[in-house]
């Protein structure tokens, strides 16, 4: 949606037009023209200026302000660990009086392209991108548009101009394995998350640089590829143990995927931990509750999602950030399924 303001001498500006000189969103010009206060002082007087230079007078058509709105961009939505961040974006944006519109692209370039479509149409205040992978053309347009952008969880090299969230996933899979290595296990299978995210290899990354610090040879066989879903988990698990020396404890790189590690040890008639250690990681809500409790390391998913959500929004207000690349730190949770090697 391109908003035009009507100069005094009857010629149209655009509002985009009005941003690009002023090096701010299109939000940002819209926000000064509604008359809201969630603008730095020196932003509001660089654009009231440009907008006086353009002689603007406020139409008197419009019925009343636009909604303030956040976008909020997960390639997938079928994962409690999404409504963690949710929860977190949604709780500060409410706070601030802004609405969270909430999509799910699948990966696929038409749903991309349409939310792309959406964005345009309702004038997004910012945009919080989870872990999602975007076209370069979709990029382009994103920068295009100027509207403030923050990344969480970033899938690979930043790609965009924007300030990142995440968690330190080294530190965290190098605690676990630690936790493993405390317990006597040598033989510790790893199920890794997909390869083309920076939160998977770095977890990996730490999972190999604990176990070379403690003087063991890591053994490729023992890292099994998965998927950070339950299915990925169950299936990466038969193969470790279907190995001719199958491991003694299992380190898997998310909490669904240690859960159906779980299963598929369970349905082998194998215990936890007695026969089997396995640890996740996440803490999702729900594995204190499974049987037996699960180890984890826990990643502070809502306060990822609210420090997500106060980047972007200060972005919105014309304000600095504090740092362009922002890492909260994860915590080892040692619960019951984890135990010293028998």
């Amino acid at each position: 949606m391109t908003e035009q303001v009507r100069a005094a001498g009857g010629r149209k500006v655009t509002i985009t037009a009005i941003a690009a000189a002023a090096g701010v969103s299109v939000p940002t010009v819209s926000r000064v023209v509604n008359g809201r206060s969630d603008v730095a002082p020196e932003t509001r007087a660089k654009v009231e200026d440009l907008l006086r230079q353009h002689g603007y007078r406020r139409r008197t058509t419009v019925p009343g302000d636009r909604a303030a709105l956040l976008d909020l961009v997960f390639n997938d939505l079928d994962s409690p660990w999404a409504v963690e961040i949710i929860r977190g974006v949604e709780e500060v944006a409410h706070a601030a009086g802004f609405g969270t519109v909430v999509s799910a692209i699948h990966g696929r370039a038409g749903s991309a392209r349409q939310w792309m479509k959406n964005l345009r149409d309702r004038a997004s205040d910012g945009v919080i991108l989870v872990t999602s992978v975007l076209e370069p053309v979709l990029h382009e347009e994103l920068r295009r548009l100027n509207v403030p952008i923050v990344v969480v969880d970033p899938a690979g090299s930043a790609a965009l101009d924007a300030p990142t969230i995440g968690a330190t996933n080294w530190a965290g899979g190098m605690a676990a394995t630690e936790h493993l290595l405390g317990l006597g296990h040598r033989r510790i299978g790893f199920i890794a998350g997909p390869p083309r995210l920076l939160c998977s290899r770095a977890r990996l990354d730490g999972y190999r640089a604990a176990v070379e610090a403690a003087g063991v040879a890591v053994d490729d066989e023992l890292v099994m590829q998965g998927d950070f879903y339950h299915e990925g988990g169950f299936t990466a698990c038969g193969r470790l143990m279907d190995l001719a020396e199958p491991p003694t404890a299992i380190f898997a790189s998310s909490d669904q995927m240690a859960l159906g590690a779980i299963e598929a040890l369970r349905r082998r008639g194998l215990r936890v931990p007695e026969d089997v250690s396995v640890v996740g990681f996440d803490d999702l809500p729900e594995v204190r509750w499974c049987a037996p409790p699960l180890t984890t390391v826990r990643q502070p998913l809502v306060e990822m999602g609210k420090l997500a959500a106060r980047t972007v929004l200060r972005q919105a207000r014309g304000e600095e950030i504090d740092s362009p690349r922002l890492e909260l730190a994860t915590e080892l949770v040692v619960r019951a399924s984890t135990a010293a090697r028998g």
